[in-house]
């Protein structure tokens, strides 16, 4: 089969074009792959909002005054 310089262009031109394609897809799939499913994000804000409370209990024993600071370590010490 023989084909003329406007075949060949066309012919280059489309494999071009499906090879981006194809590339788009498969990077999409990728993103898609990768997102957090809905239990996943879920636990994740779970977590998030444990570790908030916790970051409020250290705040608090931080701000506190040095004496109130023993006392409560004491109290822990004691349990």
């Amino acid at each position: 089969m023989y084909l003329g310089v406007f075949e060949m262009v066309v012919l280059v031109t489309l494999i071009g074009c499906a090879t981006g394609v194809i590339s788009d897809y498969f990077a999409t799939q990728r993103k898609t792959a990768k997102a957090m499913k809905p239990e996943e994000l879920d636990d994740a804000l779970d977590r998030i909002e444990e570790l908030e409370d916790r970051i409020k209990v250290l705040e608090k024993i931080v701000t506190d005054e040095r004496h109130t600071l023993a006392r409560e370590i004491d109290g822990l010490n004691q349990r």
